[in-house]
């Protein structure tokens, strides 16, 4: 697992996202979890593709954030594809919630982690990308490689 520079111990990312979305906005929430998901959650065993969040009466709800059932759990194991509850601030769920309704905007789950002993979700507040976006960021990406590329091999042979 890689290590965050504010000491948060990341656990899953989802990239996705940031193909398919400009994210204009990150907010931190916590999770409401289950002890054994808590436990498959240390192991990673987590998937955030195709997650979103929505805002239900004033209250906020990750829906197909996939946690693998915990293999010693038995009769305790969750539904792993269960509605999770988010932990935020009811002014943040408001203007969120404000935004979303009158703009072309999306909640996204953006990353997993842990701070401390507590899970957090970064949610981003997300615009979508058109085919020609996703296209024009793959070519940036790409000439960027290109350019390390080039750099690395002038250096050996200097």
């Amino acid at each position: 697992m890689a290590e965050k520079k504010t000491g948060h111990k990341i656990i899953a990312l989802n990239k996705k996202a940031r193909h398919d979305y400009f994210v204009d906005e990150t907010y931190e929430a916590g999770i409401e979890l289950f002890g054994t998901e808590v436990k498959s959650l240390r192991e990673g065993r987590v998937n955030l593709k195709d997650s979103y969040c929505r805002i239900i009466n004033g209250e906020i709800f990750a829906i197909g954030v996939h946690i693998s059932p915990y293999e010693k759990g038995n009769i305790y194991n969750k539904d792993p594809m269960r509605v999770k509850k988010l932990l935020m601030h009811r002014k943040e769920i408001n203007k969120l919630f404000g935004l979303i309704s009158r703009d072309s905007y999306t909640l996204v789950p953006l990353s997993l982690y842990f701070s401390g002993s507590r899970v957090k979700m970064e949610v981003g507040l997300c615009r979508g990308k058109k085919l020609y976006d996703k296209r024009e960021t793959d070519a940036k990406r790409e000439a960027g490689r290109e350019i390390e590329r080039y750099s690395k091999n002038s250096l050996k042979y200097d």
